[in-house]
């Protein structure tokens, strides 16, 4: 059994670290190089992780490079699997796998098949949810699954908390589809077409907090794209740029203001006001070190 790993991210690490940990036969990694790396969350060098275990390693900028396209050709693999990268995946590697290219997506496709779909998640108040590998094709995440797992988002939950969670789920599928592919054992089926959904592109920009919002619609949106995603943002006095980074809702029975409007100001905390409650900021970056003053707004 020959097979290629292709990755960038955390997602990538967990999936080669398990095969190593399991004695899979891993005969070459593509690994996206560090200097490409500027706007991608959650950035992992897989390549060191192969280096340290004596694989074979290549970095890269783009997959479909003709380089990179030959070496996989002249490796012949069963397998290649395709963790974390958001770059497509043509023909001619699709091609080169004699037995299927492996994808993995962060829910329980057909549904929300697409992009930032953990974000996405978070955003449309998704509890129970499951990650899945499947075979790639030419469309988007619209392959046969091969297995799926359950993994839990709770409203406490952080974009950093989930990456945990999705990493253990992640883990746990890994070990249950390793053995399968060797074996021959592994049923893929289909996806249903008529139960598919789409997520689409966000930009860092999306992250602007809109303060006529509910409080916890405000709330969810600071976790969904909270550490290692850009951040939920908002312009302090109209001109500085502040990242929340941790944030509750709570009632308001105490202030009248203009929503965005600082109502109170400690060491450990500021709220601002709410078109129904408030924002209770815990953590947050000020890039230009402006002052947090009662009364002030952000917009």
């Amino acid at each position: 059994m020959k097979t290629v790993v292709i990755g960038s991210v955390v997602s990538s690490e967990v999936v080669l670290q398990k095969m190593i940990d399991l004695n899979y036969p891993v005969s070459y990694v593509f690994s996206l190089d560090e200097q490409y790396s500027e706007n991608v969350s959650g950035y992992r060098p897989i390549h060191i992780l192969a280096q340290q275990n004596g694989i074979p390693y290549k970095t890269f900028h783009k997959i479909e490079e003709s380089e990179n396209v030959e070496i996989i050709r002249e490796l012949k693999p069963e397998y290649i699997f395709v963790v974390g990268l958001s770059q497509l995946v043509k023909r001619d590697i699709l091609d080169a796998a004699s037995k299927g290219v492996v994808g993995f997506h962060p829910t329980p496709l057909p549904k929300f098949r697409g992009r930032a779909a953990m974000v996405w998640q978070v955003l449309l108040g998704v509890h129970e949810t499951k990650c899945t590998m499947f075979l790639l094709d030419e469309g988007m995440d619209s392959g046969d699954i091969l297995i799926q797992e359950p993994y839990l988002i709770e409203d406490t939950d952080y974009a950093a908390d989930i990456e945990r969670k999705l990493c253990d789920a992640i883990g746990r599928m890994t070990e249950k589809l390793l053995p399968q592919l060797l074996d021959g054992s592994i049923q893929s089926r289909k996806q249903n077409e008529e139960e598919a959904t789409y997520l689409l592109k966000r930009t860092p920009e999306d992250g602007r907090i809109d303060w006529k919002e509910p409080a916890e619609k405000i709330q969810r949106l600071i976790r969904a794209v909270s550490k290692p995603y850009p951040g939920a943002f908002s312009d302090y006095d109209g001109k500085h740029k502040v990242i929340f980074w941790k944030a509750d809702y709570l009632e308001n029975k105490k202030y009248y203001g203009i929503s965005g409007q600082i109502a109170e100001v400690t060491e450990d905390y500021f709220d601002i006001v709410c078109e129904d409650g408030l924002l209770r900021v815990y953590e947050y970056e000020n890039q230009d070190n402006a002052r947090m003053i009662v009364g002030h707004k952000f917009q």
